[in-house]
């Protein structure tokens, strides 16, 4: 459907029913598939033939709502993960190894910071942060001679710094790596980061691209334009034969346009089984059908709010791409023409307690662990989600103690700004 435009896509893309099949995406719940004979099946193992035989590598559903991710992205293959954190791990990990390294924004979601610094460093994975606002030298300066991937995020949990995508997708060419982005938050509605120069993108399908707090999953998606081959000394899992599939070259084999995709399946997703249930799928195209008509109204109502909390004497700091005072401003006109997401972060002038006062009079606005739904939520990250990270590392991610992350739904905005300000009215 690479004619159609965006909501057409989101509508129908990735499963196209044939003469007298089911009109909307059939839940195959089956953990097994049979065949005729152990010849059959024996193709699929070889990766010699297309097909099933295991949930936990494939399902049909999965794949049809894995096809339109890759539609809506201009990707050439693309899976679904359990989660977002998931979809991050393969990822990077179908690319690096022990003894690899990896250069990453310090922007990102905690979770994601958490993965990558500790538990990828246990693994013999390590890292070099740098600010998304780094210079280009010092950019360069973060690369070494093990270096695998560079990571970033398009607009990033909590802090909502935007990465410059062009930028960082030159600096990782140059060094002969690929650029990870995770597009979560403004999803491929209001940024395509693959006509950036982005090689591999990632969401966290939890969010907006469920958008009704139902269903758990991620994806991954190439874009098909990295060559593996071409730095195939950096890259042995996809360049040197793998024995564990009599011997095939993923990039021989399966070209720049699916060897990320069929390594990650074949190899990941049947060794740590990370799979998304095909329930899950099922529920995740329901929302992407409808992504295109609720991304402007989250984008409607985060500007509205923004607005209100810029204007309000007990608010030090709003942080939202869509304000000409943010610092993003700019470079959101780049890549967010159109706006970015609902979420907005704020910094309340009393700190902590202030934080902890405004929190507890919340009305319409719950307190979750949970963004980019249609319900509005509110958190205070750094005793969260972001817990784990010490107050250095909380200062240089910009997330003081005071942050707030509002995710504004569907309600009415003007809603909205009455419980925000009625909670910032019981701030002293």
């Amino acid at each position: 459907m690479s004619e159609y435009k965006m909501n057409t896509k989101c509508v129908q893309g990735g499963y196209q029913p044939g003469n007298g099949e089911p009109r909307q995406i059939p839940i195959i719940q089956s953990t097994t598939f049979r065949y005729e004979t152990s010849e059959d099946m024996g193709k699929l193992f070889d990766l010699e033939a297309n097909g099933y035989f295991y949930t936990r590598l494939q399902n049909p559903t999965n794949d049809y709502v894995a096809a339109k991710i890759a539609e809506l992205e201009g990707g050439t293959a693309a899976m679904l993960t359990s989660s977002g954190q998931a979809a991050n791990f393969f990822a990077l990990f179908n690319i690096c190894e022990c003894g690899s390294h990896i250069v990453a924004s310090s922007s990102i979601y905690g979770g994601t910071f958490n993965l990558i610094s500790v538990t990828m460093a246990k693994m013999g994975i390590e890292v070099t942060f740098v600010s998304p606002d780094c210079t280009k030298e010092e950019l360069d300066a973060a690369f070494k001679d093990n270096t695998r991937a560079v990571f970033g995020e398009t607009i990033a949990n909590p802090a909502l710094t935007v990465l410059d995508i062009e930028k960082f997708a030159k600096a990782a060419h140059e060094h002969g790596v690929p650029l990870i982005v995770d597009n979560t938050f403004p999803t491929p509605v209001n940024c395509r980061p693959i006509e950036w120069g982005a090689d591999i993108v990632t969401h966290s399908t939890t969010k907006y691209m469920d958008g009704h707090g139902a269903a758990v999953g991620g994806a991954i998606v190439d874009s098909g334009n990295f060559d593996w081959m071409a730095h195939a000394e950096k890259f042995p899992g996809l360049c040197t034969p793998d024995d564990s599939y009599h011997g095939v070259t993923y990039a021989e084999k399966f070209g720049k346009e699916g060897a990320f995709i069929t390594k990650c399946t074949s190899q990941l997703m049947r060794d740590f089984g990370c799979i998304q249930s095909p329930q899950n799928a099922f529920i995740l195209n329901l929302g992407l059908e409808s992504l295109h008509v609720r991304m402007p109204r989250h984008v409607e109502n985060g500007q509205a709010v923004a607005e209100f909390l810029q204007d309000h004497d007990k608010v030090l700091k709003v942080n939202y791409p869509g304000l000409k005072s943010d610092p993003y401003y700019e470079i959101a006109q780049k890549y967010l023409p159109n706006g970015g997401c609902g979420v907005v972060s704020f910094e309340l002038k009393g700190g902590k307690p202030a934080a902890e006062a405004f929190m507890k009079e919340l009305k319409l606005a719950a307190i979750e662990t949970h963004v980019a739904d249609a319900r509005t939520c509110c958190l205070n990250p750094a005793t969260s989600t972001h817990r784990q990270m010490t107050e250095e590392q909380l200062i240089e991610a910009g997330i003081p103690a005071g942050l707030i992350r509002i995710s504004c739904g569907l309600e009415d905005k003007d809603d909205l700004i009455a419980d925000l300000a009625q909670a910032l009215d019981a701030v002293k």
